[in-house]
């Protein structure tokens, strides 16, 4: 990993160099009534350790202790570092997927920092042992001999403050925008639900609520031989194939072309409007869709329904109907089968909601689709924003150790840069102190 381009009153280390951890490990289950501060890896999700009796906690484990800084080996991919928090009435320990840096000298804040610096991820994600994923591990040896950069203590304490203030405003503006989704999920709902009352249009359809089957007829798939399934083919429609508002093929099964002449009448037509019979409800939404131009061909299969031979009823308006909430609180309570919950056609088609006049139809479609469009616009810009929002801790970190958020601070304070306060004074210092206490000493285990 290169720092050439940090400021050249910097100087730059290895965290072998710099750590004055020497690893204490014991056996908690050895102090069964004791009380344990545990920063364990799970618990870093949500920023507190754990606080657990000694005979709660399995296998031997660390002692730490405030400002040390906690690197996690296990999975790297994942951007797990953490700064042990003032001590509380208990003993403070960690696991021993932790790799621990102690360095009192060194401001916490600032090589916290620097170990989530996208740099830095990348080298020890390039460096790993195991074979992928989760079981991938950092190498403390190996993590020993990586560069940081050590700036003057003060200007260290500066870079660690502007950075706790601009990334608690990148944090703030992220939560902000990741609740709109939800709003907007809420906002579709009322929409819809105006629609099918009718108050979308300023009137009353209260006298208009009929059973779907009145007005329309649906499909049900058959259920072909697994036995028969090609590599090549017609993709079948499958329960598995459908999510709320749309198709996917990621997992596609495939049925011989020449053996379909009997079920054409199951072949998928584009704005087929699509409703899985098999848990037709999961936790993202109601698994219905409408088949696009990009989804054929592809065939009906049994427990897949499509709807068709419309009477007085838009498909477009009926799948306005059938997307609000009314029809899922209509299916959850009507589902048969413990294990893999079913609605059947008949139970589809004796959903009540109101019809109203062709013309009252087409305006509510109209509306709908207007209003839906200005949502799916505000929601993209949205995403969009997430996306510089998500890029920005790391390039305001990268601005952090190329030294450019201290750069006018270093012109007003040359005395605070310069001398026994400069980073070549502080690394000599650091490196007198560890010699004279014999440098970092092998690990310990206590019984």
């Amino acid at each position: 990993m290169s720092l050439k381009n940090i400021p050249t009153n910097w100087c730059v280390s290895t965290i072998g160099d710099i750590n004055n951890y020497n690893s204490l490990t014991f056996n908690p289950k050895s102090f069964q009534e004791d009380t344990f501060e545990l920063y364990s890896v799970p618990s870093f999700a949500s920023g507190s350790p754990e606080v657990l009796l000694g005979k709660d906690i399995a296998s031997n484990k660390q002692y730490i202790k405030f400002k040390d800084i906690l690197l996690c080996k296990i999975n790297p991919r994942i951007n797990r570092v953490w700064c042990v928090k003032e001590n509380t009435e208990f003993p403070q320990i960690g696991s021993s997927e932790w790799i621990v840096i102690r360095q009192p000298l060194i401001h916490e804040g600032f090589l916290t920092y620097f170990l989530q610096t996208q740099s830095f991820r990348d080298l020890l994600c390039s460096d790993v042992s195991g074979v992928g994923g989760s079981l991938t591990r950092a190498q403390p040896k190996r993590v020993a001999t990586y560069h940081v950069p050590i700036a003057p203590f003060q200007e260290q304490k500066i870079i660690a403050e502007k950075l706790d203030t601009l990334l608690a405003q990148v944090d703030s503006t992220k939560a902000r925008l990741e609740l709109i989704p939800q709003i907007l999920k809420r906002f579709r709902q009322a929409v819809l639900r105006a629609a099918v009352t009718g108050r979308l249009i300023d009137k009353d359809f209260t006298n208009l609520v009929t059973n779907i089957g009145s007005h329309v007829s649906i499909d049900i798939g058959n259920a072909f031989k697994s036995a028969e399934f090609s590599e090549d083919g017609i993709p079948l429609l499958r329960g598995q194939n459908i999510e709320p508002g749309a198709l996917r093929w990621d997992d596609t099964k495939k049925f011989p072309a020449e053996k379909l002449e009997l079920f054409s009448h199951l072949f998928i037509n584009e704005n087929d409007i699509i409703l899985a019979m098999d848990r037709p409800i999961i936790s993202s939404g109601l698994k219905l869709a409408k088949a696009k131009k990009s989804d054929l061909p592809c065939v009906l299969v049994q427990r897949v329904a499509r709807f068709k031979d419309y009477r007085d009823l838009l498909p477009e308006y009926l799948y306005i109907a059938l997307s609000g909430l009314d029809f899922e609180n209509y299916i959850q309570p009507n589902q048969t089968g413990s294990d893999i919950p079913h609605i059947s056609g008949k139970q589809i088609l004796n959903f009540k909601c109101s019809i109203p006049p062709h013309d009252d139809q087409l305006e509510i479609v109209r509306r709908v689709e207007q209003l839906f469009a200005w949502a799916d616009t505000i929601e993209k810009q949205v995403n969009n924003a997430l996306t510089r929002v998500n890029s920005l801790t790391q390039s305001i970190l990268a601005k952090a150790f190329r030294g450019e958020l201290t750069a006018q601070w270093r012109a007003e304070n040359p005395s605070l840069i310069s001398g026994e306060n400069s980073a070549a004074a502080l690394l000599e210092k650091i490196k007198a102190e560890r010699a004279a206490s014999g440098g970092k000493k092998t690990s310990r285990k206590k019984a």
